[in-house]
C-alpha cells in the first residue's frame, strides 16, 4: 500500500521534499497557509551560495558586536524592546562564537551547501525547469586588499572546503564588473556558483511540477498533530483533518510552536532579513556580488537588481524598521553609483535561526514526523539537498552522510 506523507510548508525545502518524495513513489500532500514560494523563499538574494558554510558566530563576534550595533553602516540591528525575550536564545547563540564551535558548525553546514548547483540541477532537470538555474561566479567586493585580508579566518574555512578565491584588483575590477564603484578595489571571485533570477517564481514553478506529478497542494494552517499510539496518523488544519502515514515539518521559523506540540523546545529565532528591489535597474551588477562593507548581496534578477541581506534581531511581530532599509539603500548607492531604477520595492522576511546555526533534518524520535527547517540564510542554497536527504531517509535509503549534526533530538532537553 502506498504511504501518504504530509509536507507542512511550501517554501523551497518543502517543495523540494515533495518532489523527491513523489519520485520515490509516495503520495504527498503539501500544506501551506499562504501558498508555494510566498514567504522567505520569495525574498532571498537568490544565490546558490555553495561557499556559505561559515556561520555568523565566528570568533571575535562578542567583542565586535557592541560596536556593530551602534554603527549605522554595519548590517546588524537589534530591536531593543525585544531583547528580554531574545536574551535566552542570544546567550546560546553567542556561546558558539569561538574557533572550535565555528569549525564544527562549518563542517555541518558544508555538506548541505557545497554541491548546491548540482542539487538544483538534479531537482529541475527531468521536469523541464533547468532554465531557472543560472550558473555564474559569486564575487565579494572589498574596499581594498586589507579589507579582504581582515576576513582571512572566514576565507580559510572556505578554502578548506575547496573554495579558493581568485583576487581581482585595481583597474581590473572595472573590467570584471563595469558598474561597481571606484571605492571597491579588490574583488574575490569564487567560480562554479549560481543564482535564481526570480526565487518566488522558481518555487512556484517547482510546486506546479509537483502537482503535475500527482502531488496535492492544500492552502491551510496546520494546528496540531495526531500522535495517538505514538506515531503520526494525521495533521489537524484550519481546513480539516488530513490523514497521513508520515509528516515533514518545513515551515521555517514558524516551526517552533509546532515543535512544542511534539515535545521539543527549539531555541529558534527570526533573523529578520530585508531586501530592496531596484526595479528595471540599469548600470547595476552583471553577476551576484556580496558587498563586504554592508554584508548584503546585489543580484541581477528578472524584476531588477535585488539588494538583500542585513541581520535584524527583533522577532516575528514587529513591522519593518527604517534603519536597515536606509543602510541598504545607502550602501547600494555607494557600491553602484550609476545605478538607476524605475521604482524601489522594500521587503522584510524571517530567516529561521537555530541557536547553533545548524538546520534540523531528521525524525523526531520514532513518531514518523520529520523536520526540515532552520537553514538561517542558506535556505534556497540548501533546500533541494535537504529535500533529497529527507526523501531518502523516509524511504529508508542510506544517505552516505553523518546526519547527527542535524538531529532534532539534540533539543530534547
Amino acid at each position: 500500500m502506498t504511504q501518504h506523507v504530509a509536507v507542512i510548508g511550501a517554501g523551497i525545502v518543502g517543495v523540494s521534499t515533495g518532489i523527491w518524495l513523489r519520485r520515490a513513489g509516495f503520495d504527498v500532500t503539501l500544506i501551506d497557509r499562504a501558498g508555494p514560494g510566498k514567504g522567505t523563499s520569495h525574498g532571498n538574494a537568490g544565490i546558490l551560495a555553495a561557499c556559505a558554510m561559515v556561520p555568523v558566530t565566528s570568533p571575535g563576534l562578542i567583542r565586535k558586536a557592541p560596536g556593530m550595533l551602534v554603527s549605522s553602516d554595519f548590517p546588524l540591528f537589534l530591536r531593543w524592546t525585544y531583547l528580554p525575550k531574545l536574551a535566552p536564545w542570544l546567550v546560546k547563540y553567542l556561546a558558539n562564537a569561538n574557533d572550535s564551535d565555528t569549525r564544527r558548525i562549518a563542517a555541518g553546514i558544508a555538506p548541505i551547501v557545497t554541491d548546491s548547483v548540482s542539487q538544483h540541477k538534479a531537482l529541475t532537470g527531468d521536469i523541464g525547469l533547468g532554465h531557472w538555474v543560472t550558473e555564474s561566479d559569486y564575487c565579494f567586493g572589498y574596499r581594498d586588499r586589507a579589507a579582504f585580508d581582515a576576513e582571512s579566518y572566514t576565507w580559510g574555512l572556505r578554502r578548506e572546503a575547496g573554495f579558493e578565491p581568485e583576487l581581482i584588483e585595481g583597474d581590473d575590477v572595472r573590467e570584471y564588473e563595469p558598474n561597481v564603484s571606484q571605492q571597491i578595489s579588490c574583488v574575490a571571485v569564487v567560480r562554479d556558483h549560481g543564482f535564481i533570477r526570480d526565487p518566488g517564481g522558481y518555487v512556484g514553478a517547482l510546486a506546479a511540477a509537483f502537482e503535475a506529478s500527482g502531488g496535492k497542494i492544500v492552502i491551510a494552517d496546520v494546528k496540531d498533530f495526531d500522535l495517538s499510539g505514538g506515531k503520526i496518523s494525521a495533521v489537524e488544519t484550519s481546513e480539516g483533518r488530513i490523514g497521513c502515514d508520515k509528516a515533514v515539518l518545513a515551515t521555517g521559523v514558524w516551526s517552533k510552536p509546532l515543535m512544542r506540540k511534539l515535545g521539543l523546545n527549539v531555541p529558534l529565532e527570526s533573523e529578520r532579513g530585508y531586501h530592496i528591489v531596484f526595479e528595471a535597474a540599469e548600470n547595476g551588477p552583471t553577476r551576484p556580488m556580496m558587498i563586504a562593507s554592508g554584508k548584503f548581496v546585489a543580484t541581477p534578477m528578472a524584476q531588477g537588481v535585488r539588494c538583500a541581506g542585513v541581520v535584524e534581531l527583533g522577532g516575528l511581530g514587529a513591522g519593518p524598521s527604517k534603519a536597515p532599509l536606509k543602510m541598504l539603500r545607502r550602501q547600494a548607492k555607494a557600491a553602484f553609483p550609476r545605478m538607476t531604477a524605475t521604482q524601489e520595492i522594500e521587503w522584510l522576511g524571517h530567516r529561521p535561526a537555530p541557536s547553533d546555526s545548524l538546520p534540523l533534518i531528521g525524525q523526531i524520535g520514532k513518531t514518523g514526523v520529520w523536520t526540515g527547517f532552520g537553514h538561517h540564510h542558506i535556505g534556497l542554497t540548501g533546500g533541494p539537498k535537504t529535500g533529497r536527504l529527507l526523501a531518502g531517509l523516509i524511504s529508508g535509503q542510506p544517505t552516505n552522510m553523518d546526519m547527527a549534526p542535524y538531529a532534532p533530538e539534540r533539543f530534547r532537553n
